[in-house]
C-alpha cells in the first residue's frame, strides 16, 4: 500500500505532467509489484488530512514490535485533487502490474499573464517528516524547473542516540531528471559516500504526440487501408515497444565504480474506444499484456530476467530468474496478484462477460509469491468501509527455520480525508 505522502507525490507529478514512469529507476516497475512486494510488519496506523488543496497531514504510529510514530506536513504550489480513503480509486493506493503508456514529452505549465505582465512560476512540493522519539528527520523537495527538467532534493538527519551505537546516517542526495520523451536521463549525487551517478534510459519508436499519423496501436485503422510504412502483421507473436537504458555511479569516498544495463520490452496498452451510442465498449486486445525485462551488472556478475504478464483481467503472473556468472548462484522466484471485485451494478446492460467483469468494482487484491531459497509471502490490501487495509505474513520453510518458520507478519491501517475532494 501506498503511504498518504507517496500517493501525493504521485498525484503531484500527474498535476504538473510530469511522466515519473520514464526513468530507468522504473525499468522493472511493473514485476516488481508482484514479485517484491513489502509486507506490514507489526502494526502500523496512519491518519492524514488534506484541509486545502495544497496543504497536507500526515501522522503514523507503530504499535508493534516497538512503539513510535511520525509526523509529516506536506504543501504544494498547485492544487491536488487528492481523495479520500473510502472514494479514492483503489488502484492508485497500491503497486501493481502494469504496461505503461507510450512514452511522452512532459508538459510545460502554460504562460501566465498578470496586468499584461509575465508572471510565470515554478510548481514545487516540500515535504518533512519528524521520527518520534528518535528524532529523525526526512525532507524533500521537487521543482519543475523547465518543462523536461526537475530538480529533487532529499535529506536525511538522522541524531546519535545514547542507546544507540549505530553510526550517524545523515544524506543529502540531489537528482536533476531530463526527459524529452524519447529520452530520459537522471544526474544523481549522495554526499554520504560521495557517490555521483548518471542513468539514461532510450525508448525506440514513436513517442505520444510526436505530430506524426496516429500509430495502428492508438488508433485502429480502417479496413482495407495500409499505411507505406506498415508492415504485415506476424502470426503468434507479441506487438509492442523496445526500452533499453543504463546507469553509471562512481564513489569518491569509497573509490569505487559500477554500471549496470538494462532493456524492456511491453506490450501495447489496451485501448478503449467510445461506441456510436455513448457507452464506452472495451476492445479486447489480441496479446496479453506483457512485460519483458532484462538486467546485468557486469562488474557484479549479476543477471536478472523477469517475465510478467495479466493472464486474465483479475489476474497477472510473474517469474524472475537471477543468476550470478562469478558464484553460480541462482534463484527463481514466482508470483501473482489477483483483484477481488463486488457483483455488478443491477442497472448495467452490459452482457459479455469480459465486460460485466471489468464493469465489478474492486475491493482488494491478493499478492503472492515464493522462491527456490524457500521463502513464501502473501498479502491481502482491501478497503473496509473508509479504511484501507493492508495485512500480510512472510514464512521461511528451508530446514533451518522448520521450527519458527513465521519470519515476520503485520497488519496496516490507513485513513486519510480531504475537505476539497473534487468528485
Amino acid at each position: 500500500m501506498h503511504p498518504f505522502a507517496s500517493y501525493v507525490l504521485r498525484n503531484y507529478y500527474k498535476a504538473t505532467g510530469w511522466n515519473e514512469d520514464n526513468l530507468f529507476t522504473n525499468l522493472t516497475r511493473s514485476s516488481d509489484a508482484i514479485l517484491d512486494f513489502n509486507v506490514p510488519k507489526g502494526l502500523h496506523l496512519s491518519i492524514s488530512k488534506s484541509p486545502n488543496a495544497l496543504f497536507k497531514t500526515t501522522y503514523s504510529m507503530n504499535a508493534m514490535p516497538s512503539l513510535n510514530g511520525s509526523v509529516g506536513y506536506i504543501f504544494t504550489s498547485c492544487d491536488l485533487n487528492v481523495k479520500n480513503s473510502g472514494d479514492v480509486r483503489f488502484k492508485d493506493m497500491v503497486e501493481r502490474f502494469r504496461v505503461y503508456d507510450q512514452p511522452r514529452r512532459p508538459e510545460g505549465k502554460g504562460e501566465e499573464w498578470l496586468a499584461g505582465e509575465r508572471v510565470d512560476t515554478r510548481d514545487y512540493l516540500m515535504y518533512g517528516r519528524l521520527y518520534i522519539p528518535t528524532g529523525r528527520l526526512d525532507a524533500l523537495y521537487s521543482t519543475r524547473l523547465s518543462a523536461n527538467l526537475q530538480g529533487i532534493v532529499a535529506a536525511i538527519s538522522d541524531p546519535p542516540s545514547p542507546l544507540s551505537a549505530q553510526a550517524n546516517v545523515s544524506n543529502l542526495m540531489l537528482s536533476l531528471q531530463h526527459d524529452v520523451g524519447k529520452w530520459c536521463t537522471e544526474y544523481t549525487y549522495s554526499a554520504e559516500d560521495s557517490m555521483w551517478g548518471i542513468k539514461a534510459l532510450h525508448n525506440f519508436g514513436r513517442i505520444a504526440g510526436s505530430g506524426n499519423a496516429a500509430d495502428s496501436s492508438q488508433t485502429p485503422t480502417r479496413v482495407g487501408l495500409k499505411r507505406i510504412d506498415e508492415e504485415d502483421a506476424v502470426e503468434g507473436g507479441l506487438r509492442g515497444r523496445l526500452s533499453a537504458g543504463a546507469e553509471i555511479y562512481l564513489s569518491a569516498k569509497e573509490k569505487s565504480a559500477g554500471v549496470s544495463t538494462g532493456i524492456r520490452f511491453s506490450t501495447i496498452p489496451e485501448a478503449k474506444t467510445p461506441s456510436t451510442g455513448g457507452s464506452t465498449s472495451i476492445i479486447i486486445p489480441p496479446q496479453p499484456p506483457t512485460t519483458i525485462t532484462a538486467l546485468f551488472n557486469p562488474m557484479l556478475g549479476h543477471l536478472s530476467g523477469a517475465y510478467s504478464a495479466r493472464v486474465s483481467p483479475d489476474l497477472a503472473l510473474s517469474s524472475r530468474f537471477d543468476f550470478n556468472v562469478y558464484s553460480y548462484e541462482s534463484e527463481w522466484t514466482m508470483g501473482a496478484e489477483y483483484w477481488l471485485r463486488r457483483d455488478n451494478d443491477p442497472d448495467s446492460e452490459l452482457s459479455s462477460p469480459a465486460v460485466e467483469s471489468s464493469k465489478k468494482r474492486i475491493h482488494g487484491v491478493v499478492k503472492a509469491r515464493a522462491s527456490t531459497n524457500n521463502d513464501v509471502a502473501i498479502l491481502w490490501e482491501g478497503r473496509m468501509r473508509n479504511m484501507l487495509i493492508s495485512l500480510g505474513v512472510i514464512a521461511d520453510f528451508s530446514s533451518q527455520s522448520r521450527v519458527k518458520p513465521i519470519r515476520a507478519m503485520g497488519m496496516e491501517l490507513a485513513y486519510f480525508s480531504s475537505d476539497d475532494s473534487v468528485s
